[in-house]
């Protein structure tokens, strides 16, 4: 299969070129870190690339919480017009295949159980109580205290942030485009990707980029909140070989599928800064106290549906993740 991957020199991507290979596959790479050209808001350079495509693998998009709303319009161009434009030239070429990387924040907040109301959707934090330091949800029936679970697919969408609402959009886009030309697509919603060749110092990165950034410099990793918000951490070998998985899968045509990709074990952010740091050798986490408006309190992955339909399963343990990530080698932003 000769498959399209947009952003495939970058942190993903450059790992699912590597498993499309090693299965095969003719991964063709479109990534403005390789060619200033390649840009999937540019129409004829996208129709160029798709020449003699099967498959493609969207991997391009601007991730991160950003800037509030100040890159608002930045990341709608890159993440959502860029997700069109790709999805026109396809149905102009007639490329009925799609896996695209969502992303776990289209949830915003994860699953919660009430002790008397069942299962609730608390809404956002108030700042008030963030500046207190009362992270937890509350129920909003009640205000009792809630225990956090597992999210399904099947939740209902709730972006909390610029970066969350366009990863919602390209799910949308992408549907649109199944059915308009009953080609298939799958989004598989992507949890807290980590490992070897992440991108370090920069921003938009995830967590455990940021700690094992600030190890790097000899710096102990700074923990937002109180450390216990909890999180799915899944290996970036296990994200590729789920792309791999839903490529080489039955397609569904005409319709958008989507698949929670994690690794099944949650963990608190505290936990994996403590992990990192003890496998790196360095300075223990500084739990702050500090929050991000944007930030969710726990979110962690039901990947049942993923395991169940296309028979992956993550192979690499948190331990031994934490232990390789500490010691493997990181990109520039």
């Amino acid at each position: 299969m000769r498959v399209l991957v947009t952003g495939g020199a970058g942190f993903i991507g450059s790992h699912l070129v590597d498993v499309l290979r090693g299965r095969g596959h003719e991964p063709v790479v479109y990534d403005v870190r390789e060619d200033p050209g390649a840009d999937v808001r540019d129409p004829a350079a996208v129709a160029r690339a798709l020449a003699g495509v099967d498959a493609v693998c969207h991997q391009a998009a601007m991730v991160g919480l950003g800037d509030g709303v100040l890159d608002a319009a930045e990341y709608v161009s890159r993440n959502d017009l860029g997700t069109a434009v790709l999805l026109t030239a396809m149905a102009e070429a007639g490329v009925r295949r799609l896996v695209l990387a969502g992303s776990m924040v289209v949830y915003g907040e994860g699953r919660y159980a009430c002790p008397r109301h069942g299962v609730v959707r608390p809404g956002p934090r108030a700042v008030g109580d963030l500046e207190a330091g009362r992270f937890e949800p509350a129920c909003p029936v009640c205000g009792q205290d809630l225990a956090p679970g597992l999210v399904g697919e099947d939740a209902p969408a709730d972006p909390r942030n610029v970066y969350a609402t366009t990863k919602l959009a390209q799910e949308h886009l992408a549907a649109a485009w199944a059915r308009c030309t009953g080609g298939s697509a799958v989004s598989l919603r992507y949890h807290n990707v980590y490992g070897p060749g992440m991108p370090r110092d920069t921003p938009y990165a995830g967590v455990a980029s940021f700690f094992r950034s600030s190890l790097a410099r000899g710096e102990a990793p700074r923990v937002f909140e109180d450390g216990r918000q909890l999180r799915d951490f899944v290996h970036v070998r296990d994200v590729a070989a789920a792309n791999l998985a839903a490529l080489e899968a039955e397609a569904r045509g005409g319709a958008l599928t989507a698949y929670n990709t994690g690794s099944g074990e949650p963990h608190t952010v505290g936990e994996m800064a403590r992990a990192l740091a003890s496998a790196y050798g360095g300075p223990e986490p500084v739990v702050t106290g500090a929050y991000r408006l944007g930030d969710v309190r726990h979110i962690t992955a039901d990947s049942s549906r993923l395991r169940g339909e296309l028979g992956w399963k993550p192979v690499v343990g948190f331990e031994d993740g934490m232990a390789e990530f500490a010691r493997a080698g990181m990109r520039g932003a």
